[in-house]
């Protein structure tokens, strides 16, 4: 079962490059296999896999002819149920691709940072603006700056706008006594595109500090499904939050907002740097501090 140190030494010298590229690559996949499923449910589903495959094996050993048909015919089928049990996990890494600076230099896709700018400017004073008069009286606010990853399946939930973002928008839509209060603002192009519209929930709420309220769950679960930015105002207290790739940082003021923004926007990183205050960052971030 195992090999010698001559057939290790053999298997090494007749090697050649394209099969170290070949390793490389695949233990590079097998390292972002394991990534998605530690961050993830997907890590349950498989631990409930390996019991299934110990469970045929120990049968197959112990001759128990009933059990190893049994768990040979759920094995099978493994493949197909691995695909519809992790199609949230897939879907995610998908996505996660198709926006990497790679995939969208190999489509097209993307805007040059002139463009963005020329788009968003106006767009960025409206929302900073409107954000620190929204805290000044804690009128509860929830905003989210489209990015790369279309946000069609939300914007179908609200009601289309299609207005220029200014302060008095802002300030009407989330006014408590209108219609289009409760609910996110979504933003395309530096354009209001849809409000009242509804955000997906985190993957792990239970882990998310009770602290938090329906608004700041509904901004770090927007921002996991997508590369979204996502400015959430307080009602409670008037503090400005933002999350983006699932952290939630806090106590924004008007520039450190501005600034927040145009990285996301202008500069293409994955992430904005975490303050001293943050409340709720990843699940593996949480994780380490348990």
């Amino acid at each position: 079962m195992f090999i010698s140190w001559q057939e290790f030494f053999s298997v090494i010298t007749t090697s050649t490059y394209r099969d170290a590229i070949d390793i490389i690559l695949l233990t590079y996949v097998i390292y972002l296999l394991l990534k998605l499923i530690r961050e993830t449910r997907a890590g349950q589903l498989v631990k409930g896999i390996l019991f299934l495959v110990a469970g045929y094996y120990l049968s197959y050993k112990l001759e128990l002819k009933v059990m190893e048909y049994l768990l040979k015919k759920a094995l099978d089928v493994g493949i197909i149920a691995m695909i519809i049990l992790f199609q949230p996990e897939l879907r995610r890494a998908l996505e996660k691709a198709g926006r990497s600076k790679f995939g969208i230099r190999l489509f097209g896709l993307g805007q040059s940072k002139s463009e963005m700018k020329l788009i968003w400017d106006n767009a960025i004073e409206a929302i900073c603006d409107s954000c620190v008069e929204l805290s000044a009286s804690c009128t509860g606010a929830l905003i989210v700056v489209e990015r790369q990853v279309r946000l069609g399946e939300q914007i179908e939930t609200g009601t289309v706008l299609n207005a220029t973002p200014s302060k008095e928008i802002f300030g009407n839509i989330f006014y408590p006594k209108t219609p289009l209060h409760d609910g996110a603002v979504i933003m395309r192009d530096g354009i209001i595109l849809a409000a009242a519209c509804f955000l997906p929930k985190p993957q792990k709420d239970e882990l998310i500090n009770k602290k938090l309220g329906s608004r700041h769950r509904a901004a770090i679960g927007m921002s996991e499904n997508s590369d979204a930015l996502v400015i959430v105002v307080s009602e409670e207290t008037g503090q400005i939050s933002v999350a983006l790739n699932g952290n939630l940082t806090r106590d924004y003021t008007r520039e450190k907002l501005k600034a927040a923004i145009e990285k996301a926007l202008y500069k293409d990183k994955k992430e904005i740097d975490i303050s001293k205050n943050t409340l709720f960052s990843s699940f593996s971030e949480r994780r380490k501090r348990k």
